[in-house]
């Protein structure tokens, strides 16, 4: 498949290449949305992807970024080695699978810190603008010289 030219959408976009592709990419980067459930929070600047991990250890869980995409990954062997206490289940509601769930960060996001306590882990990102984002003022020159390059 062939990239997008954004140009040819809008004359006034610049630099939404990469936006677009995503888009174009989104499709075969779906996945199954319900194991591990997740919320994600907002607090200004500040975000926090919260998952549900039962039963797992810190030792069970693996965090990793790579171009802009988080992934967070269950690490275990056999699953089934936690409940393993004997007995027959009645009724087994808890799910003990392998998984792996991938967000796309925007360029702007940066991941801060982990914390894993009573089945929940949390991931914290932050947007951090860079100084070369930020609104600045442009000096307006009169000079002919200007427009030689």
């Amino acid at each position: 498949m062939t990239g997008l030219n954004i140009n040819q959408l809008h004359p006034f976009a610049v630099g939404f290449d990469r936006v677009f592709d995503r888009l174009v990419e989104f499709p075969h980067q779906h996945q199954a949305q319900g194991f591990p459930p997740y919320n994600i929070r907002r607090d200004a600047d500040k975000f926090f992807i919260d998952l549900a991990l039962a039963g797992l250890d810190i030792n069970d869980v693996e965090i990793e970024v790579k171009e802009d995409v988080l992934t967070v990954r269950s690490t275990w062997d056999e699953a089934g080695d936690y409940f393993n206490g004997g007995g027959d289940y009645v009724h087994r509601g808890i799910s003990f699978k392998k998984f792996t769930r991938s967000f796309t960060l925007a360029d702007d996001i940066e991941v801060i810190g982990a914390n894993f306590k009573n089945g929940l882990l949390t991931v914290a990102l932050e947007r951090i603008i860079p100084e070369s984002k930020k609104a600045r003022k442009i000096k307006i020159d009169t000079k002919k010289e200007f427009l030689k390059g």
